[in-house]
């Protein structure tokens, strides 16, 4: 049985809720893993929005099979402050918007990582709670949000979390972003009560126009 997440620590105020996904909306993701992988011969190619079946061996382009990927993965995110930048200009549109809003961080990273992350956000100046979990995003935002009335907004860059949320929190704001242009192309449609947007500046102005409806 999975253990339920622990949101004893988080505290919120009645200002609108802000909940972040990381990896591709906060810190680039696909470009540092790329970095790493061609590190140690292998590539990333944009051929498809996902990565299993994508990387490659460099010398031979022949694709590595899952489970190498797997463990690459979690080798990248056991060296992540290595490699991970922030996503352009999330640093001070999320200090602009957190003058307003309570900010949250939700990601899927396997959460024996979280000490890592942890100190690359604050590093950068992203001191906003850390949530970690590999359990669906909605039911977690609705526990999180608990009924209140407030405005409440999330943002990913991976449909199934967009989806999960408009299940379990159907009042939420849902904003579809992603950093990395090549594979964002690629990702599917979101679909109508997704709303898509191209960088940080327009996620804000989607969010200040739903704060102040």
């Amino acid at each position: 049985m999975t253990d339920v997440l622990d949101l004893s620590h988080i505290r919120l105020t009645e200002r609108p809720l802000i909940v972040c996904d990381i990896d591709e909306v906060v810190l680039e993701f696909l470009t540092p893993f790329r970095n790493f992988l061609r590190s140690s011969g292998r590539d990333l190619l944009p051929r498809s929005f996902r990565l299993h079946g994508n990387v490659v061996q460099l010398e031979t382009g022949e694709p590595v099979v899952d489970q190498t990927t797997t463990n690459l993965l979690e080798e990248f995110f056991t060296l992540q402050d290595a490699w991970q930048t922030p996503a352009d200009r999330v640093v001070e549109t999320l200090a602009e918007l957190s003058a307003d809003a309570d900010i949250i961080f939700l990601t899927a990273m396997p959460p024996r990582h979280s000490v890592v992350r942890r100190t690359l956000l604050d590093r950068h100046a992203l001191h906003y709670p850390l949530l970690a979990s590999e359990e669906p995003k909605g039911p977690i935002i609705k526990r999180l949000h608990d009924g209140r009335d407030v405005p409440l907004v999330f943002i990913d860059d991976i449909l199934r979390n967009l989806q999960s949320v408009r299940t379990h929190a159907p009042e939420c704001l849902l904003v579809n972003l992603m950093a990395n242009a090549e594979f964002r192309a690629m990702a599917p449609d979101p679909g109508d009560g997704i709303l898509k947007a191209d960088s940080w500046t327009d996620a804000a102005a989607i969010i200040r126009k739903h704060f102040l409806r």
